[in-house]
């Protein structure tokens, strides 16, 4: 029988990134892996910490912030801005453009993240996670610009997240296929265990939240109802209420998460700068599709950095047909 290869991440980073990947980038990735195991840590203990609830604070979505949410916030920037790698970053936490303090060397890249994904799920011990996109700057004699985060999601140059739950995972892309890393703790290092993931066909899953069901338009319900009587192949409906954790899950088993719009949320929940373009470019990456009910994710420029958008996202046939049902062809 022969030997499993151990793959650290540094390891797999340094041999098999593109071109134009290597270099400031991979230590970008890099960085934000030795973020994931802090954040990792410190979710394990946050019963012990006093890091669980809320902070004293409310983030520019109107959402009061907590403890774990602004401890990960942190860790991120202070991690990144001395780099010399990142030249402007937008968190979910923050209401404007984060700058790089002019002690530190300005980069060429962009960094936008969500630090906590479902982070109501925290005092529950419920699975949450951190996502991640990273752009490349329009013009280095202006970089840092708001036109810098203001970009497509089809031209971000790597996307990921981390999954902090019964293991912790950093799941990334830089073009070239998705790979997932899970973190062993008795070494502190992340080890390839998910190479080239691809959304599995037949899917097994629908993740909608069922309790707003009943506000959501005539056309959102009969597409659930599409996915709910489905018989090839049959779906089982499974819904946390943390993006990464649904994304996750349908990506390993194949099916299709979906936040969409509602007469209380006109624009959908979901943030597209730094939640739905880098999880739709994943998706796009692992053989599926992002859309917000009419076209691509990753084709929407936003207009502003905390803009929202629908999102239906997972095995592309089954995005596909939320079009199919929201847009019927006259």
């Amino acid at each position: 029988m022969r030997e499993s290869k151990i793959i650290t991440i540094e390891r797999f980073l340094l041999d098999t990134q593109p071109d134009y990947a290597r270099g400031e980038l991979t230590s970008i990735l890099y960085d934000l892996a030795l973020a994931a195991k802090i954040i990792s840590a410190q979710t394990r203990r946050a019963g012990l910490l006093d890091i669980l609830g809320f902070a004293d604070n409310v983030n520019v979505q109107g959402e009061t912030q907590r403890k774990l949410d602004v401890y990960a916030d942190d860790v991120i920037i202070k991690l990144t801005q001395h780099t010399g790698r990142l030249c402007a970053m937008v968190s979910e936490e923050r209401e404007e453009v984060i700058s790089i303090p002019e002690c530190f060397t300005k980069g060429s890249y962009i960094l936008v993240f969500d630090p906590l994904d479902g982070s109501s799920n925290i005092d529950t011990n419920i699975s949450i996670g951190t996502i991640f996109g990273i752009y490349k700057t329009l013009d280095e004699e202006n970089s840092g610009c708001l036109a810098d985060c203001l970009q497509p999601g089809r031209d971000l140059v790597a996307a990921g997240y981390m999954l902090y739950g019964t293991s912790t995972m950093m799941v990334y892309s830089t073009g070239k296929g998705v790979h997932g890393f899970t973190l062993d703790p008795s070494w502190g290092e992340f080890i390839l265990s998910h190479e080239n993931i691809c959304f599995p066909n037949p899917p097994a899953y629908f993740s909608f939240n069922h309790a707003i069901t009943h506000r959501l338009p005539t056309p959102i319900l009969a597409y659930i109802d599409w996915l709910r009587n489905l018989t090839e192949p049959t779906l089982t409906h499974r819904y946390v209420g943390s993006m990464v954790a649904d994304f996750h899950r349908n990506l390993i088993h194949g099916g299709v998460f979906g936040y969409p719009a509602a007469p209380t949320k006109p624009d959908g929940k979901i943030r597209l700068l730094y939640e739905a373009a880098p999880l739709a470019f994943l998706a796009e990456q692992a053989g599926g599709f992002g859309s917000d009910g009419s076209q691509s994710l990753l084709e929407i420029k936003p207009s502003y950095i905390h803009q929202r958008v629908p999102v239906f996202i997972g095995n592309r046939f089954l995005v596909e047909k939320a079009k199919e049902i929201l847009f019927p062809k006259i």
